[in-house]
Parts: structure tokens; C-alpha cells; sequence
């Protein structure tokens, strides 16, 4: 069975950096995506970035591309969302997820993992 977790949340100011982690463990596909997605209060989930681990290829959101950055610890099975001059708008649960598609839409990932609460002080 896929798990994953996620991890690496916490307060930030806002212009600050920090570096989400997500580890991923009991998945039987050779090829996969990863995908990162928030969740504000009261908002729907949101598609920040996909991952493709068979040519390690990323795709990011409008809403977070040249801000947000992703890179893999293979050894240590683990992938990284860099995030970087962070804004009040970035305070969500921050999720990671297994799919087969590359894509950022929520219902094309089939195994989640619990989120990391990230919040930024204005």
C-alpha cells in the first residue's frame, strides 16, 4: 500500500523560505507522479505542482511557479517543495499525493498522505 507524508510546515514570516518534504513508501509503480496541493480554510484544494519520477520533470501552478520549486532525494526516497518569498495567501495544509498522470487536478491522485500546516505572519 502507498504511503506518504508530509512534512516541513510551520510559521513563517512573510518573504520568508521554508522547505516542505514529502516521503512516499510501498508504491508498486515503476513510474508515477507526486503531486503538492493546499487547502486554505474555507477554500477548495488546490493543484500546486506534479512530479514526474521516470524523467523528473515538474510542472507548477500560476499561482506558485517561479516561487515554488521542487527537487528529489532519491536515496532518501523524498521529494522537496522549496518554498520560497512566501506570502499570506501561501497559509494552507499542504499535501502530497501518488497518481499515474501528470497533472495538478486532485481526483487524478489516488493515495494522499496528511497534510503540513503551513502559516505565514504578515
Amino acid at each position: 500500500e502507498v504511503q506518504l507524508q508530509a512534512s516541513g510546515g510551520g510559521l513563517v514570516q512573510a518573504g520568508g523560505s521554508l522547505r516542505l518534504s514529502c516521503a512516499v513508501s510501498g508504491s508498486t509503480f515503476d513510474d508515477y507522479t507526486i503531486g503538492w496541493f493546499r487547502q486554505a480554510p474555507g477554500s477548495e484544494r488546490e493543484g500546486i505542482s506534479a512530479f514526474r519520477t521516470w524523467d523528473a520533470v515538474s510542472n507548477y501552478a500560476d499561482s506558485v511557479r517561479g516561487r515554488f520549486t521542487i527537487s528529489r532525494d532519491v536515496a532518501k526516497n523524498l521529494l522537496y517543495l522549496q518554498v520560497n518569498n512566501v506570502k499570506p495567501e501561501d497559509t494552507s495544509i499542504y499535501y502530497c499525493a501518488v497518481g499515474r498522470i501528470a497533472s495538478t487536478a486532485p481526483y487524478e491522485y489516488a493515495y494522499w498522505g496528511e497534510g503540513t500546516l503551513v502559516t505565514v505572519s504578515s
